[in-house]
């Protein structure tokens, strides 16, 4: 049986932009995406600590060390700058997957890498 785990998960992350014209999804420097194991296209659930909302969408790279977190398109009206969210990953898989969890500081800088 296929089991769906958290595969990776970017905690407190701060939005630094939200775009409404672009077409959709958000973007995430490529630094972080490799730390956490992220694709580019690769879905993910967007939850924002500062409002409540929750919204699924797909990951774009943004520039390695800008620390630039930039929701795209529709779920701009939902998510917006200065938001604190979480993104997360999930796999699916028979045995235990062991997730990358980093929590972020305010400029998008990891500070922990075993965050629940």
């Amino acid at each position: 049986m296929l089991r769906t785990l958290l595969k990776s998960k970017l905690h407190r992350a701060a939005v630094t932009d939200a775009n409404i014209d672009y077409e959709g999804s958000i973007t995430i420097p490529t630094d972080l995406m490799e730390k956490a194991d992220l694709w580019d296209g690769e879905k993910v659930l967007v939850t924002s600590i500062t409002s409540g909302a929750r919204l699924e969408t797909y990951v774009i790279p943004g520039p390695r060390g800008s620390g630039q977190i930039v929701i795209n398109g529709a779920a701009a009206h939902l998510i917006n700058t200065g938001h604190r969210v979480t993104i997360m990953a999930w796999g699916e898989s028979e045995n235990p997957i062991i997730p990358k969890r980093l929590l972020l500081n305010e400029r998008n800088e990891i500070v922990n890498e075993t965050v629940l």
